[in-house]
């Protein structure tokens, strides 16, 4: 394996053609207050794997692509199921 970083994250949004965002949220403690604090950040990956809202990510760093897009998905650990249901139960609604 490479020595190329490598972060798990959601995917917020597939509206791009061929691009992901995918949140990135970590934990730690902070140095003087000692409080569990979340902190999260969003990026640009390619994606050619073809992810949903809610999916469940590996990305990995690459050479820039375009003027924001600085990652890659490398593959999806598991999808989310009640994004999937969503729209079946948005049509039913409206016939």
């Amino acid at each position: 394996m490479n020595e190329r970083r490598r972060l798990t994250g959601v995917v917020v949004s597939n509206k791009m053609q061929k691009t992901a965002v995918v949140e990135v949220t970590r934990t730690y403690r902070h140095r003087l207050y000692q409080k569990v604090v979340s902190s999260h950040n969003r990026h640009k990956a390619h994606d050619e794997l073809d992810c949903q809202i809610g999916d469940q990510v590996v990305i990995v760093e690459s050479k820039p692509l375009s003027k924001t897009k600085r990652w890659v998905v490398e593959k999806i650990l598991s999808s989310d199921i009640r994004a999937q249901e969503e729209p079946s139960l948005a049509e039913d609604v409206q016939e």
